[in-house]
């Protein structure tokens, strides 16, 4: 009995809360463990079908009136950056970005606690202490990697290694594809654009790899906070009817995607 509970995922519902991003309304989340050995291939098919991972929970959006998340993937090898988006490239010419296993370091938490108290002082996230950190990179039992940028030295293009940390990204390594679970910056390195920067250099990773996706969660139109994801085109939005294409020009969605 033990082994099937585990093996066989059980689904919950949340109870009603204010809705995070758009004002005036109420969200609900269906949920499940990501737990045991068939952990990965269970995330594989629970992103794909528009659950986003924390920790080790997998959750998606299940709210009584209103459709307002909508999964998005970037598709990396179609993707060519605009000139705004060459702009943050050229930027950041001076960060090189380091991939890690994923491991907690005082030094990431200290970006992350700045990040933060200057962005999120009042969100769900405020009061995370160092510990709550390490469980956020740690509980994981698919494949995770941290990636860390920092600034370029004087001895990089001999040691391969950065300087000064500046901006850290959460990422699980998909079948078919980069997920992008959580990433933050130093605020006071704030004009870089380095949110922008780190979803163009997983375009870039996911490219070198193979992999033909990079999974940026949930665009929402309308909301500052998560509309930015709808400039990475062309991406895939999860419908209905499956996968649906938008092209460069943000036209309307076009035939179903495998």
């Amino acid at each position: 009995m033990t082994q099937h509970s585990r093996d066989t995922p059980q689904f919950y519902l949340t109870a009603p809360s204010p809705c995070p991003y758009l004002p005036g309304r109420h969200e609900r989340k269906v949920f499940t463990h990501l737990v045991g050995d068939k952990a990965g291939d269970l995330n594989d098919l629970l992103t794909h079908g528009g659950f986003r991972r924390s920790q080790s929970i997998a959750y998606r959006p299940a709210c009584d009136q209103c459709r307002a998340c909508v999964s998005v993937r970037v598709i990396a090898n179609e993707f060519r950056p605009s000139r705004n988006f060459k702009k943050v490239l050229a930027r950041n010419a001076d960060i090189i970005g380091e991939q890690r296993s994923a491991v907690p370091t005082s030094e990431q938490y200290s970006v992350f606690r700045a990040y933060l108290d200057k962005r999120h002082r009042h969100g769900g996230m405020a009061d995370m202490t160092v510990l709550d950190y390490a469980m956020m990179v740690e509980d994981s039992h698919v494949e995770t990697r941290i990636i860390e940028y920092r600034k370029r030295g004087v001895d990089t293009g001999i040691t391969g290694r950065g300087e000064e940390l500046i901006a850290v990204a959460l990422t699980d390594v998909l079948s078919d594809g980069l997920s992008m679970v959580y990433s933050f910056f130093e605020p006071s390195q704030a004009s870089r654009s380095l949110g922008t920067f780190m979803i163009l250099d997983h375009i870039t990773r996911a490219r070198r790899l193979g992999l033909p996706y990079v999974y940026l969660g949930y665009w929402i139109e309308g909301s500052k906070k998560m509309d930015y994801k709808g400039r990475f085109l062309p991406q895939q939005r999860l419908a209905p009817s499956g996968w649906l294409r938008v092209d460069a020009t943000g036209e309307a969605l076009a035939e179903p995607q495998d």
